[in-house]
């Protein structure tokens, strides 16, 4: 499986309803947040979603990573990209295009951006469909993780 980043929206989506494994199981070792999202899931752990910790479990678990930017091409796309969107968003595609990973986004407008650059994308229902046709969780369970999210707000 291709390395991909999460935006703040997807992967906490994933967390509230109790679905980081699902993740873990799809993309150990190769599933990247910006320290821009570790930022706004801090302020949702702190703003009461305690189902968020697992975010930052996940990344002391190691198979998670946060990840920076390592060049100034990264880093002048970023700066480009935050002019019209979320540092999450703008980061997240920065770090996908720079590094050829996969953005995981739900977001509209960044996707939009996402696609203009060439980065490859993915959603939550992209997601969920891959674990079921990959048998790494069954129709009910995926199911049962989307009525979880929308239950949170998805």
């Amino acid at each position: 499986m291709p390395e991909i980043v999460f935006d703040c929206c997807v992967i906490s989506n994933f967390a509230l309803a109790g679905a980081m494994g699902l993740l873990e199981a799809l993309y150990a070792n190769k599933a990247h947040i910006t320290g821009f999202v570790a930022a706004e899931v801090l302020r949702g752990i702190q703003a009461g979603h305690v189902r968020l910790e697992e975010i930052p479990k996940a990344v002391y678990a190691g198979w998670l990573r946060e990840s920076g930017f390592k060049t100034g091409a990264e880093r002048r796309l970023f700066a480009s990209l935050s002019r019209s969107l979320g540092l999450g968003e703008a980061s997240s595609i920065a770090l996908a295009k720079g590094r050829g990973l996969v953005f995981a986004s739900d977001d509209r407008v960044a996707r939009a951006e996402a696609v203009a650059l060439g980065v490859r994308l993915a959603g939550t229902l992209g997601i969920l469909t891959k674990a079921v046709r990959t048998k790494t969780c069954d129709l009910r369970t995926a199911d049962a993780y989307l009525a979880g999210m929308i239950e949170a707000g998805f």
